[in-house]
């Protein structure tokens, strides 16, 4: 069974429709890739699937529990974290008191000295700017904080929106070694991403999204040698 499943799921801003019956299964302890062009309802989805956006129509799946009209502040209660784009850190605030609103819920707060103790390993720049106020960190330390807030969290699923944008090439391969490292300690992810080749390259399975439909899915590496996503995509 899938840890949490999206089935037919509408939704969109006011009058505008944006997703249109978007369906798709995230297993336990897999990376899960939606990939698609800027603009053709990614972040829609994610938002829909959290409760930032309110469903038009369709069921989300958790752990076996319908939880489609739970606010975002239960969902993430109960291990449905997002690192958002754009990171929206408390710019103000110190790396440390950042990693602290991470660990705010009551689900997260038990493991408060062990998750910092990891995410400081993971990412020992944060470390050593523990005190630095986050708004005067790099672009790419910024996104280090972001990941590293959510795993304070305590996530059953992590999704991340948009990793590797505006970051240098560098930057991401360090972060997308991140992802394969929380792969491969069992962590259930949904990565949503324009770097498309590097999404089908980290991921175990993938989705793509084309004007809020999913219009192609299966196993990362099989979807990375269709030759419509080819050149639409990868550029070959």
């Amino acid at each position: 069974m899938a840890l949490l499943e999206v089935n037919a799921l509408t939704s969109g801003y006011g009058e505008l429709q944006i997703l249109w019956g978007v369906s798709l299964k995230l297993e336990r302890g897999k990376l899960t890739a939606l990939v698609g062009s800027n603009g053709v309802g990614k972040t829609t989805l994610l938002r829909t699937v959290l409760g930032l956006v309110k469903p038009w129509d369709g069921v989300v799946t958790f752990a076996g529990r319908d939880v489609t009209h739970l606010s975002p502040h239960a969902k993430a209660s109960q291990g449905l974290v997002l690192v958002p784009e754009g990171r929206q850190l408390f710019s103000d605030m110190s790396v440390y008191e950042n990693l602290e609103m991470g660990a705010f819920s009551k689900r997260a707060r038990p493991h408060f000295a062990r998750n910092l103790e990891r995410v400081y390993e993971m990412f020992p720049r944060l470390k050593e700017r523990a005190t630095q106020k986050a708004g005067t960190l790099s672009g790419g330390e910024q996104q280090m904080l972001a990941v590293a807030r959510g795993l304070m969290a305590q996530p059953e699923v992590l999704m991340l929106d948009e990793l590797s944008l505006g970051l240098a090439p560098f930057l991401v391969l360090e972060l997308f070694g991140i992802l394969r490292r929380l792969k491969d300690e069992g962590l259930t992810m949904l990565l949503v991403e324009q770097n498309v080749q590097m999404a089908l390259a980290v991921s175990d399975y993938a989705y793509v999204l084309e004007h809020g439909r999913v219009s192609l899915e299966g196993p990362s590496r099989e979807v990375a040698q269709n030759k419509r996503v080819k050149a639409a995509y990868l550029g070959i």
